[in-house]
Parts: C-alpha cells; sequence; structure tokens
C-alpha cells in the first residue's frame, strides 16, 4: 500500500477533563489550530496523546472523535500499539474501521521478545490490519530497540508496512534506516522522532519528523521543512538554535506530556491540561521553568 505521508506530523496530545474522561471539546481546539498550521498529518494516540495511561475504551473513543474532526483535511495516523498482538490488531482494525490513514504500532514493551518474536507481532498485525502500518522504535521507553536488520526484513516481507517513526538519539540509526531499507525499498518512509534530529533527516533522504512541539511552535518545524524544501539554508540556523532550546523540555519533566498541554495554553489555547494517572500536571516549579523555555525559544514573550 502507498501512503502519502511527509513533512512534520505533530503527535497530539489527548486532552482530558480533571477526572481522566476525554474533554471532546478541548480535543477540537487542539485540532482545529493545528489543521490551520503548516503541519502536514496527525498522530493521534502515540506517546504524547498517553495511549498507555488510557483505557481501550477511551482509545477507540478518542481515535472516532479524531478522525471525524479532522475529516479527511490531512492524513492521520492512529497509534493502536498493545503488548498483546491480539490487542493491537483489534485497535488497528478499529482504526482502519473509522476512517484512520494509517496506524503506528511501538513494539511490545513489557515482555523481552527475541527478534523473531518481535518479526511475528508486527507481521500478524501487517496481515490483519487494512490500512498502511508504520512501525515505531523507541528504545528508551520499550527497552528493546528494532535493529536494521528487523526492520529491513519486515520492509521486505510485508508490503503494508510502510516507514518506520526512529525515536533514537543515535544519527547513525536513522542513517541506516534510510541508506539500507529505504535504500532497498524507495517508498519506506523514515520520520525521526528526536525533534533536533529533522534538519539531518531531510539531508539524508528521509520524510519528516513527528515532533510534540509543533502542537504549539509549528512554525519552528514547519519552518525547517519549508526552508529545506526551497533551499532557504540561511533560514536553516535561526530556526534550528530556536528549536534546539526548545527541545529541552524533553527533560524538564517525566513525562514531558503535561507540558505540552501546559505549552498549548501559554500560547493561547484554551484547553484543560489535566494529564492521565499515574501522571500529573507538572508542578510550580517545573512550569516556572517551561515559561523560560519558551521564552528563550521566542515562542512566547517575555
Amino acid at each position: 500500500m502507498t501512503l502519502s505521508l511527509h513533512g512534520v506530523i505533530p503527535p497530539v496530545p489527548t486532552i482530558l477533563h480533571d477526572d481522566g474522561t476525554f474533554d471532546s471539546v478541548g480535543m477540537g481546539r487542539v485540532i482545529d489550530r493545528l489543521l490551520e498550521s503548516d503541519v502536514n498529518g496527525f498522530l493521534f494516540l502515540g506517546s504524547a496523546g498517553e495511549f498507555a495511561h488510557l483505557t481501550t475504551v477511551q482509545r477507540k473513543e478518542i481515535a472516532e472523535f479524531c478522525i471525524a474532526r479532522v475529516a479527511g483535511r490531512k492524513p492521520v495516523i492512529v497509534g493502536t500499539a498493545a503488548c498483546g498482538t491480539l490487542e493491537a490488531i483489534e485497535l488497528g482494525q478499529h482504526a482502519a474501521a473509522a476512517g484512520a490513514d494509517a496506524v503506528i504500532v511501538v513494539n511490545p514493551y513489557y515482555a523481552r521478545l527475541t527478534e523473531e518474536r518481535i518479526y511475528l507481532h508486527y507481521r500478524q498485525i501487517a496481515e490483519a490490519v487494512p490500512v498502511p502500518v508504520l512501525l515505531y522504535n523507541f528504545p528508551g521507553l520499550t527497552g528493546e530497540d528494532l535493529s536494521i536488520e528487523l526492520v529491513g526484513r519486515l520492509a521486505r516481507d510485508c508490503p503494508n508496512i510502510v516507514g518506520i517513526k526512529d525515536t533514537v538519539d543515535c544519527l547513525s540509526h536513522i542513517r541506516r534506516l534510510i541508506i539500507e531499507v529505504k535504500g532497498a525499498r524507495p517508498d519506506f518512509l523514515v520520520f525521526c522522532g528526536f525533534d533536533e534530529y529533522v534538519l539531518d533527516t531531510l539531508m539524508l533522504g528521509g520524510d519528516g519528523v513527528i515532533p510534540a512541539t509543533s502542537n504549539f511552535a509549528p512554525e519552528l518545524t514547519c519552518g525547517i521543512y519549508a526552508a529545506f524544501n526551497r533551499g532557504d539554508f540561511a533560514a536553516l540556523g535561526p530556526l534550528m538554535r530556536r528549536l534546539a532550546v526548545l527541545c529541552q523540555i524533553y527533560i524538564t519533566d517525566v513525562p514531558f506530556t503535561g507540558l505540552v498541554k501546559e505549552a498549548l495554553v501559554k500560547t493561547g489555547l484554551d484547553i484543560s491540561t489535566a494529564v492521565a494517572a499515574p501522571a500529573t500536571r507538572p508542578d510550580a516549579a517545573t512550569c516556572a521553568r517551561l515559561d523560560e523555555i519558551l521564552i528563550s525559544a521566542g515562542v512566547i514573550a517575555a
């Protein structure tokens, strides 16, 4: 299957009420503002969307709402990962039926698995889900890396596996995916997950970035993507330096998902900043540090 995905795809936060239930009004506000920006698509129920802290019922409700709200105006990817293959298939089939353009699946993140078993997990999902599947490699959270050899094997054997989000703090891994996997299958999509690798990924021949900062400062990563495409290298330096400052949010709180919602509010959006338990809202000192970062990156005024 082919999928027209490229550029900047925000991993959209899930907006919740204080009691942990889904806030569709707030979610709609986030989606509407992003639709007016230059982002090239949406990823719902990824890491920034707190999928791992939500029930299956919630995840289906959220997927249905978000797909309907976007209404085909930009591509939609839905995160359908689960530790069990059958649940991942169920979620993937549901997302497809709801109208998702693709699903993205991080490898099982509790029980350690041999590479052969990870391969079988993804192959079964690809064969059962009727929309394109993207791999999601985040070894910092799952504890297991999707090796270049494994990704290449899946790309060869499963036409329905169309790409990867590679959230690794190592450019050589992204480079090898582009040269070895994309080189053998040119339609295979390679997105970096860490914002600051966007320019390197594009220059090496990758397809884009899936950055949480694009939810509240899309002008930075979208600006980098546009400047790269028009060959305006003079514009890239200032944008990359601002983005580098902004990326400090990822080490300011654990998890960082609450800070993304706080940043949305600080950039003018009226939404709840509640997060899914066991996470809690950032404390006052952490929010003050967020202010400093946003000001230093030129996202908000002092």
